[in-house]
């Protein structure tokens, strides 16, 4: 893109660069020009002479420069119940939650989505996402709260508006409390889209159609569901294949697989990705490659509810599109993506492909452009390119902890979180020295600790 002079610029130099581009360019020390919210132009060496409005002039060394990480799964409201049920498997743990879980209100969701996006965001995240399915009577405007969290934090979002219909009367999960109708869900879901999703290229907000998954949603609600997103031209998301009891309860219910299910309801497509699929047989994963279905690959969640090891190498090797995401931090405490480079490439060498499973610029590569490809925008975000979007991040790596670590994709992948001096999302600054600039992180402790104390009080009187 070629900027006009009126364009201010900031430029950075002297830092590595990983570009995470479809040839791996990377300069050992070079350049980036933002101009404006686009990256104008980037390479060895220093930047271009004469350069006109240049608002910001940063000497980058000691640091390598990497798009922004991309989160494709997540619960925010979640937050508010970290460390509970922590010797449970998936739905065990659902059991024993959903009933708090059900008591949530829009000042929870709120608070909620102000921690969960602080932890990634101060770890590098630029462009977050929801999956929220849970929407409780009278417990206000949820999806605005979460948007609006979004909003004040500065980071690109996509809101996956989810929802449940299938509750322990219907042979369900959840409890009958707690989910909608399927004339209910169908139509808050169209209103969300209405309000709240934009389809321009630098778009801040866009919104998902997210039924939450084959055991809390009715056939009929995932048939719909998947006929709206396809009117409103959004994307779709659900969880799939997370566990054997999971593909049990498909086999019983529906008398097929989970990946046969989605297929027969609509739910397989380039514009669908699916969190999890953990445990997928050659014919699944050829499915998803034929269909382009995205995947987001949670590790820690999977590992902490001791769900498996997702067969992420095969699927890349099929040319299945798939990121990386936190899910809920009720199953993955620390709630950052940078500790899903880390276990994404440690976890899946405990798998058949051992130590050449996944290295360091394929992990880089999941959390980076494969979670662009998976939300739809990788045309925008997800590699340092010009005319791309100026979503990046600049790791400091000249600290005691990656002292002795030559290759700085290398050290940002498999050594310690490394601090994040400087964040960029759409060319404007998120953070700074690892402080977010737009929120007080100390406040929202106090106000997520005092949230998750009235939602306990709530759910022990009930």
């Amino acid at each position: 893109m070629a900027a006009s002079a009126e364009v201010q610029r900031i430029v950075i130099e002297n830092c590595s660069i990983a570009t995470v581009d479809a040839s791996d360019t990377e300069y050992a020390s070079g350049h980036v020009v933002v101009a404006g919210n686009r990256i104008e132009s980037l390479g060895a060496g220093k930047a271009p002479e004469g350069l006109e409005n240049v608002v910001r002039r940063i000497d980058a060394t000691g640091h390598l420069v990497t798009p922004g990480l991309v989160n494709t799964h997540h619960h925010f409201y979640q937050w508010i119940t970290r460390g509970l049920a922590t010797d449970h498997n998936l739905f065990n743990w659902l059991v024993a939650l959903y009933p708090t879980w059900a008591r949530i209100d829009e000042k929870m969701v709120y608070s909620a989505a102000q921690g969960s996006l602080a932890m990634m965001a101060r770890g590098g995240v630029t462009t977050a996402m929801d999956h929220h399915y849970v929407f409780p009577k009278d417990s206000g405007d949820l999806s605005g709260a979460i948007i609006g969290a979004a909003r004040e934090m500065g980071v690109r979002f996509t809101l996956a508006r989810g929802s449940m219909d299938r509750s322990v009367k219907d042979g369900g999960l959840p409890p009958d409390f707690a989910v909608e109708t399927l004339e209910g869900a169908l139509a808050a879901t169209e209103a969300t889209v209405d309000e709240h999703h934009d389809a321009s290229f630098d778009a801040m907000t866009q919104v998902a159609v997210a039924p939450c998954s084959p055991f809390s949603v009715s056939t009929e609600l995932m048939k719909q569901g998947a006929e709206l997103a396809r009117r409103k031209g959004v994307r779709l998301h659900t969880h799939g294949s997370e566990t054997v009891e999971e593909e049990q309860f498909c086999k019983e219910l529906f008398g097929m697989g989970p990946t046969d299910y989605f297929e027969s309801t609509g739910w397989l497509g380039e514009d669908v990705w699916m969190a999890h699929c953990v445990h997928m047989n050659d014919s699944d994963i050829a499915a998803f490659a034929r269909t382009k279905t995205g995947v987001a690959h949670c590790p820690s969640s999977n590992a902490r509810l001791a769900a498996g090891i997702a067969r992420v190498p095969d699927m890349l090797k099929a040319g299945v599109p798939v990121g990386l995401g936190v899910d809920g931090t009720a199953s993955n405490e620390s709630g950052e993506l940078h500790t899903e480079l880390r276990n994404a490439l440690l976890i899946n060498r405990l798998g058949a492909h051992r130590e050449a499973a996944l290295n360091a610029r394929q992990a880089l590569r999941l959390g980076t452009y494969g979670g662009a490809q998976v939300l739809g925008r990788a045309a925008q975000i997800g590699s340092l390119e010009p005319g791309k979007l100026a979503d990046l991040v600049l790791w400091k790596l000249d600290t005691l902890a990656h002292s002795s670590i030559a290759d700085p994709v290398t050290a940002l992948v498999f050594g310690a979180a490394a601090p994040v001096t400087l964040s960029l999302v759409n060319g404007k600054p998120v953070v700074e020295d690892s402080r977010l600039l737009h929120v007080d992180e100390d406040a929202i402790a106090r106000s997520t600790r005092e949230e998750a104390q009235r939602l306990a009080r709530i759910s022990a009187q009930d």
